[in-house]
């Protein structure tokens, strides 16, 4: 055991005993050290990696299984430095972003106020992103992916997971144009400052909401998370009064956003949502007064305000979220099928992913002079289109691992050529130790 952790528990053996009676619990998450700190200490191995898990007592939340695997798989790697970063990062989302998890008898259920009578009751889950004291639904979404394949089998995480859906649920039913959420109100959990001066249409609470930025592939995640929830388990027991009306206000965003700039009369109509931001970095805020560059109609494609980096959209018919829902729609739909009922909205999800799958490949395929048929990163329906990749997901790149295209796809594989090629794609980067793919907002 690392001796830092030695020290941990002691230092957190001494303050509970010289505090008899008193929750010990509380007491020792109030002993926890500052966990940047604690995680840049070196430790044993050829390249001295930190030992990053907190003490037990100061993890946010823990799962025998997670624990057998780390044991399994560090117990088997040759390199230990690599069974280091496995130890780390396995468990990490668990050690560290689970901010509130409520099992549906605890005392955070009870304390609700008049406000929120109708929400978050039941099993709930709040996990932040990391670095920031916010959810973000896409984030949130992802960190949980290496714990689903284990929730079959282990009730505590079947739970967490289900609490997780049930939290997003409330948070797109409020405000699905936003990406980024405060804690509950219920939950104790002190609620982030965001300093940036925003002006948003549709207006939000901002002791509910952290950021606003209207990003498509926050909406797929939403879906993502209760499907492979699904796949993982066969449990259905996510599709509450509560999930279907948030799915129902995802359905109503996603058709308000597939509206273009002008209507048949080539009048400017405005978007629902428009965002403006006091920055001087132009990838934070939308040009043109916060409703960004026009958007033809006819496509059948989503419009996107921002990317997953949270940097805007330069053209708003974004390709990869699009990809991204047209499968996630068509999984919910699998999922109502077999359920079985609700038939005639799991028609309706099928035949909206077909068609938008349809529309990715029509309106964003383009010849390139140098790589052939290519996906374009985004496009306006007008013909214009940005030729690029970012280092997040959904990304062009990441088309298979969606589900969009078989990896082995001939214009998949021009445009993953095109996207690692420094003269194809501009945010392709290469230096003495390092060669991938990174974007804008990365520094």
């Amino acid at each position: 055991m690392p001796l830092s952790t030695l020290l941990v528990g002691s230092l957190l053996a001494l303050q509970v005993g010289a505090m008899p009676g008193r929750d010990n619990a509380a007491v020792l998450r109030r002993a926890c050290p500052d966990y940047t700190s604690y995680s840049q200490t070196q430790h044993g191995g050829p390249l001295d990696l930190p030992f990053q898990r907190p003490a037990p007592a100061c993890r946010t939340f823990s799962s025998p299984s997670v624990e057998k695997v780390i044991d399994d798989v560090t117990s088997r790697l040759v390199d230990k430095d690599l069974a280091q970063l496995f130890r780390n990062a396995f468990p990490n989302t668990l050690d560290t972003t689970i901010r509130w998890h409520q099992n549906g008898t605890n005392s955070s259920s009870k304390r609700q106020s008049k406000r929120d009578t109708s929400v978050w009751t039941g099993l709930q889950t709040f996990i932040v992103t990391g670095d920031i004291n916010a959810e973000w639904l896409r984030d949130s979404t992802n960190q949980l992916t290496n714990y689903q394949k284990l929730a079959s089998d282990d009730k505590s995480l079947y739970n967490l997971i289900l609490g997780a859906i049930a939290t997003q649920s409330e948070y797109v039913i409020q405000s699905p144009y936003c990406n980024a959420f405060q804690p509950p109100s219920v939950s104790g959990v002190k609620p982030e400052n965001n300093t940036q001066v925003d002006t948003v249409h549709p207006a939000y609470e901002k002791s509910f909401v952290y950021e606003c930025k209207y990003e498509l592939d926050s909406l797929a995640h939403f879906l993502k998370l209760g499907a492979t929830f699904h796949e993982n388990t066969g449990s259905t027991e996510f599709l509450t009064d509560r999930w279907f009306k948030a799915l129902q206000t995802l359905l109503d965003t996603i058709d308000a956003q597939s509206q273009p700039t002008f209507n048949s009369k080539n009048q400017f109509v405005t978007n629902q949502y428009t965002f403006q931001r006091e920055t001087t970095i132009g990838t934070e805020t939308l040009n043109l007064q916060g409703v960004g560059n026009p958007l033809n109609s006819g496509t059948g494609l989503i419009r996107s305000a921002f990317r997953p980096s949270d940097d805007a959209t330069i053209l708003g018919y974004f390709i990869p979220p699009n990809a991204m829902m047209s499968v996630e729609l068509q999984k919910i739909a699998k999922v109502l099928k077999k359920a079985g009922s609700h038939d005639d909205l799991a028609d309706e999800l099928e035949q909206r992913g077909t068609k938008l799958a349809a529309a990715v490949r029509e309106n964003g395929i383009f010849n390139h002079a140098k790589y052939g048929d290519v996906y374009a990163f985004e496009v306006d329906g007008y013909g214009s289109r940005i030729f690029m990749d970012d280092a997040n997901i959904p990304s062009l790149l990441s088309l298979p691992y969606l589900g969009f295209l078989d990896a082995s796809d001939q214009i998949y594989q021009n445009t993953r050529k095109m996207i690692t090629d420094k003269s194809g794609n501009p945010y392709f980067l290469e230096g003495p130790a390092f060669h991938g793919i990174g974007g804008p907002h990365s520094k």
